[in-house]
């Protein structure tokens, strides 16, 4: 064996040793960055006021209907699959109105947003003191919740259990009947 022959397999060695290390970088690069899962957001993105009435005999009797952009953004690599699931409107922790938020898909990346309507009651409420207060300051203060569960696909193989919860608060302006101050987080 000669000299050459010993030099070119160490290259060799060397090139193998290199090309290993490139791989094993890309792998981790991958693993850390595609296969990161992370929860869908959910969000309000607007909200107006459909229909409204009182009733004239009772100061703490409204009814409304809410007609609300719903956001769904998928921040992950592979499509966001929920199932249904159940959007509530509270008024100091007492549910007025619900609606259902129907299964379905959000694209890998992507933003999905719909439109739903919300009925919304105060006569759920049972006697509050603070209700007849608000109704009579013109300004309705709420809340609302919503938790999608659902599942991750990555590249139709890997299957991460995920949720995407929305909790916002607003006001209703009883006067103009319009939503202001709109805040999810």
């Amino acid at each position: 064996m000669s000299k050459g022959e010993g030099r070119s397999g160490k290259k060799c060695l060397a090139y193998v040793a290199v090309f290993v290390v490139f791989q094993a970088a890309i792998i981790l690069l991958f693993a850390l960055t595609v296969m990161k899962v992370k929860s869908p957001k959910v969000r309000f993105n607007a909200m107006v006021v459909e229909s409204f009435s009182s009733n004239n005999n009772t100061a703490t009797s409204i009814n409304m209907r809410l007609l609300a952009q719903l956001t769904i953004k998928n921040t992950n690599f592979g499509h966001f699959k929920y199932d249904n699931a159940t959007l509530v409107v509270l008024y100091n922790g007492m549910p007025l109105g619900e609606a259902v938020i129907s299964r379905g898909r959000t694209k890998a990346r992507k933003t999905q947003r719909f439109n739903i309507n919300v009925d919304v009651s105060t006569d759920r409420v049972l006697s509050d003191s603070n209700l007849g207060n608000d109704i009579n300051s013109g300004i309705l203060k709420l809340s609302s919740q919503a938790k999608l569960n659902g599942k991750v696909h990555l590249m139709k193989i890997i299957k991460k259990n995920k949720s995407g919860e929305m909790k916002c608060d607003w006001s209703v302006n009883l006067g103009n009947r319009q939503v202001e101050n709109l805040r999810c987080n």
